[in-house]
């Protein structure tokens, strides 16, 4: 397991707490505690609960109070997580390039998931070196200024840390794993990526079809050599 993949796992701890989720209060909690027996004999909910509380009437360990609604509010950010806000940097940006337009097309739909798509760019430097790669659209959004690229007209150059990288001049090939995405490498078709959360591999090669819910589309732009978009569409498991 990766040093990634064991950040985003569920420690079992949490991942039992879901318990946690039935009760909305402490006190709701300290009731699920109490049977018929301990208000017969006590004859107060409130002698019960305190009963309960001091952890009479479980065989694990009862939570305090503070310690309730902190693992409960744990428990519910993992289950129920926060929709973050986000801003559109496409929005009120000049696209009469394709390529700017393609990708402004695509943005909310890889912000929130649903789509995750592969770039793949090949262009020439100022010097006439060929630079090509790959770019995990969704993990750039979060992680690169688009502002430059949208509103500024400046180009989108594939990095040393991206999905694939090539620079011809210095020899230099690269592949990296990113957020969504693990390249690999297959004796027949060459470099394949596999999406990390459906598991679905991506074909790149021209020659063949891109892979299951995957389309692909070149894009003709003046300012480019090469542009293709390879959209997935993600089918995560409920």
């Amino acid at each position: 397991m990766t040093m990634a993949e064991k950040k985003n796992e569920i420690p079992p701890s949490v991942e039992a707490d879901r318990r946690l989720l039935a009760y909305k209060t402490y006190e709701d909690y300290l009731d699920s505690l109490i049977d018929v027996a301990d208000l017969r004999n006590l004859r107060s909910l409130e002698s019960a609960r305190t009963i309960a509380a001091l952890g009479y009437r479980t065989h694990g360990d009862t939570l305090t109070e503070r310690e309730f609604y902190k693992r409960r509010a744990v428990i519910h950010e993992v289950v129920y997580p926060t929709v973050k806000a986000y801003i559109l940097v496409s929005e009120g940006a000049n696209l009469e390039d394709p390529f700017k337009r393609e990708l402004a097309v695509r943005e909310t739909a890889n912000r929130i998931g649903i789509v995750q798509t592969i770039i793949f760019v090949r262009n020439l430097t100022r010097a006439g070196f060929e630079i090509s790669g790959y770019v995990d659209f969704a993990h750039r959004l979060l992680t690169k200024d688009w502002r430059p690229f949208f509103h500024e007209d400046a180009l989108l150059w594939p990095r040393s840390s991206d999905l694939g990288y090539h620079h011809w001049r210095h020899g230099t090939v690269r592949s990296n794993i990113s957020r969504n995405y693990k390249p690999l490498m297959d004796p027949d078709k060459g470099l394949l990526f596999q999406n990390r959360h459906d598991h679905k591999i991506i074909c790149p090669d021209p020659l063949q079809e891109p892979g299951t819910n995957t389309t692909k589309l070149r894009v003709y732009s003046d300012r480019y050599t090469q542009v293709e978009l390879y959209d997935h569409i993600v089918r995560k498991k409920s």
